[in-house]
């Protein structure tokens, strides 16, 4: 079953209640960052160049969208949050100071969130697709896990993870323990799936093209750590690819969306069907 979609329209009001925001002349959208996924000591270098891609391209955008696995593993006690991404919650922080919306989507290894990105740092927070009109366009976000069929065990094991229940019982694990655990059990997902069988034609069809049906002209989704740039009569259909290896993102300018790969502190063009692949 598909989630249901919210509906956010073009010149929306700006974070806390702001006034209507003018038409965005430059969009960012980025996914699976996978932030904590190593040691520290092995992190700290994806994090360097996920801090210096917001520092520099966040200030010149009018909206900033995460399209989900910002983090390996976000989960927020009561009294405690994971303590390693100050760097990064600090530079979305500023760009929501700033006036920048920054839309955070939950993905499917940090949907565990609450409050605090919304409260503290200001950012939008969605637990699904999210429909959104920018330029003109009208476009289908999504984080993009359970959209296509044939993954009936994840779609059970994602009902279970995010029962009210099961968070519930998780929380009643101390975070020195909890956190551990949980990031022991994200790296052992991320060898579970066969990314050399990747197919963007067949997850065009499975999730561009039913959107297109409902009136989308773009689709953009992440999850699936290639990036792919499909144009077809004006419409676009985007996977966005990831920051383990592939350190790229897209960009929405006068109506036309760019792939682009961040390379020696700058965004270089993506070509349609330069990919390196990486695990999810």
């Amino acid at each position: 079953m598909n989630a249901p979609v919210n509906t956010v329209p073009d010149a929306g009001p700006g974070p806390g209640g702001a006034p209507p925001r003018p038409a965005a002349g430059r969009v960012l959208f980025f996914s699976d960052c996978h932030l904590g996924a190593g040691s520290e000591a092995e992190d700290r270098p994806r994090e360097d160049k996920v801090v210096a891609f917001l520092e520099a391209e966040g200030p010149r955008a009018d909206a900033v969208y995460m399209l989900g696995d910002l983090f390996d593993f976000w989960f927020e006690y009561k009294h405690a949050v994971p303590r390693r991404h100050f760097r990064v919650l600090n530079a979305l922080a500023r760009l929501v100071h700033a006036g920048i919306p920054v839309t955070f989507f939950g993905g499917n290894h940090d949907f565990w969130v609450e409050s605090f990105l919304e409260e503290e740092i200001g950012c939008r927070v969605t637990y699904g697709p999210l429909e959104v009109v920018e330029q003109g366009r009208r476009i289908f976000l999504a984080h993009g896990d359970g959209l296509a069929k044939g993954d009936r065990g994840y779609l059970f094991l994602r009902a279970v993870l995010r029962n009210r229940w099961a968070i519930a019982g998780y929380r009643l694990l101390h975070p020195d323990v909890g956190i551990p655990l949980a990031r022991w059990s994200s790296k052992l997902s991320r060898h579970t799936r066969d990314e050399s069988a990747f197919d963007v034609e067949w997850l065009r069809d499975q999730v561009a093209v039913p959107r297109f049906a409902a009136g989308a002209d773009a689709v953009l989704v992440g999850h699936f750590h290639h990036a792919r740039h499909l144009r077809d009569s004006g419409r676009d259909f985007l996977v966005l690819g990831d920051w383990i290896r592939n350190d790229t993102y897209a960009v929405l300018e006068g109506g036309a969306f760019t792939l682009l790969r961040w390379v020696d502190g700058r965004g270089e063009r993506l070509e349609a069907k330069a990919d390196r692949g990486s695990p999810a």
